[in-house]
């Protein structure tokens, strides 16, 4: 199959998650726990293990590291490759959803970069993983077809196990889509387990509660494995622990690898520049001071380096992966996952807060701006999110009528172009809930333009609601920017 046919075939399967109480067709995570209205489709791990089982097993054929949660994860999972990369290994790297196109999500490290799967490969990859699938429901061995997300960790498997002809990777970072319990990632048997940090997101998918959600992000522990993971919420550090234990898991905390005030418990504000800060390691293998230059921006990320700069540490510990304190240190500072906190021009940032936790996030950045800077909000997301918090949050920040210092601000309001994108009558309502001034634009290119033209010289747009949105908003700046260039 060629890959125009691949991604035609792909996207015709529907979204990646349910958009209603009808069947869908997910993302081969965690609705198999029951949770949701008849007819929405059950997941089982037992079906994506059949389906590899008949593609060879590709994903016992190289080490893993596997990583869940709800925020950080995609960031931790970059960093870590990055790290694998910079010590000379072929390293694979597995992230969802995407910015732009389909192919960023499966990537090998090749001449120390980490590239995309190239059109050729996944359109070869993806009508073997076809043709199998169709050959198993003909023999009544799977129900039904595989789905949108387990269709692409199958593709991942086999590119990373050199199906076809391409070089094998010597290990595989992969973030988990959803939850993790009967998330399709999490049929591999990981060298080390990673939780970042858990918050609400995707209830009717994971549980109500804190404890729920991080319920299911355990399950990908596995008994006498390890696991890295850092001190977070309450509720989420006793289900962790519980899990843990039960499983008699070796756990890392990564506490040791925050900056040292960090470390102490202070709390920094969020700033919107590189973290740069010194480590000193006291680690067996290789001690010594390590030089922490990360283009990720915000102190947030300290979070998400000190997991994967554990992680990589945990493997160097083993004596299996020699990862040298230069290697950390390169790894680091070639990290690249934009889209967050990320300035695409001195008046253009975006951010894919697509959840109240990553809201809250983008609020503290902003608050760190100065605060007679002229705003413009271009905002939208999902419809299965929390539009009323992510609302409250973000709106009054750019409330035109109240604080004088944001007569000059604007809120632009568009949809996404995304079966589960919420409406912008449901967008501007939020607005209207909360008393602040909002416009609506036809479609995010018009939404971009609206923002140029009322954002006053000097002043600042913030793109934020939607890896969607941030994924357009990202294309049409760069388009632009070339154009000009």
């Amino acid at each position: 199959m060629n890959y125009a046919d691949a991604v035609e075939h792909l996207y015709a399967l529907g979204p990646e998650l349910p958009v209603s109480c009808g069947a869908g067709t997910g993302t081969g995570a965690a609705s198999g726990s029951g949770r949701g209205a008849a007819g929405r489709r059950k997941f089982d791990l037992a079906h994506m293990r059949r389906l590899c089982a008949a593609l060879g097993d590709p994903q016992d054929a190289v080490p893993a590291v596997l990583i869940a949660g709800t925020n950080g994860k995609g960031s931790t999972a970059a960093t870590l490759a990055s790290i694998l990369t910079a010590a000379g290994y072929r390293t694979g790297l597995y992230t969802s959803p995407h910015l732009s196109v389909v192919n960023e999500r499966i990537r090998v490290s090749r001449d120390g970069v980490l590239r995309a799967i190239g059109d050729e490969d996944f359109g070869r990859l993806y009508g073997q993983v076809e043709e199998t699938s169709v050959g198993l429901v003909a023999a009544a061995e799977l129900p039904m077809l595989p789905s949108f997300f387990e269709r692409l960790t199958a593709i991942a498997f086999l590119y990373f196990a050199g199906a076809g002809g391409a070089p094998k990777a010597d290990i595989v970072v992969l973030e988990v889509g959803l939850g993790g319990r009967l998330d399709a990632t999490n049929i591999v048997e990981p060298l080390v387990s990673v939780i970042t940090d858990i918050a609400l997101d995707h209830q009717e998918y994971l549980g109500d509660t804190i404890t729920e959600i991080a319920g299911e992000k355990c399950g990908i522990l596995r008994r006498g494995g390890t696991l890295v993971t850092l001190p977070q919420h309450p509720e989420a550090n006793q289900a962790i622990g519980v899990a843990a234990t039960a499983l008699e898991v070796k756990g890392i905390n990564a506490a040791e690898y925050l900056p040292p005030a960090r470390r102490n418990g202070s709390s920094e504000a969020i700033v919107l520049v590189r973290n740069q800060y010194e480590l000193q390691l006291r680690d067996e293998a290789e001690p010594g001071l390590v030089q922490v230059n990360s283009p990720l921006a915000g102190v947030h990320q300290q979070r998400n380096l000190a997991l994967a700069v554990a992680t990589a540490i945990e493997l160097r510990n083993r004596k299996s992966y020699k990862i040298s304190n230069g290697a950390l240190e390169l790894g680091i500072w070639k990290t690249r996952w934009p889209g967050r906190l990320e300035w695409l021009s001195p008046d253009l940032l975006v951010d894919v807060a697509h959840n109240p936790a990553g809201a809250w996030t983008l609020r503290a950045a902003i608050a760190t701006l100065p605060e007679e800077q002229p705003r413009t909000l271009i905002f939208s997301c999902l419809r299965d999110k929390n539009l009323t918090e992510m609302s409250r949050i973000l709106f009054p920040l750019f409330d035109a009528s109240g604080d004088p210092l944001r007569r000059h601000d604007h809120i632009v309001l568009a949809p996404i172009g995304n079966a589960r994108a919420a409406s912008v009558e449901d967008l501007l309502a939020a607005a209207q809930a909360l008393g602040v001034p909002a416009h609506a634009a036809p479609h995010l290119a018009g939404a971009l333009a609206q923002a140029k033209r009322v954002t006053p010289e000097g002043g600042l747009i913030v793109a934020t609601g939607s890896v969607y949105l941030v994924g357009e908003i990202r294309e049409l700046a760069l388009e632009a920017a070339m154009v000009s260039a």
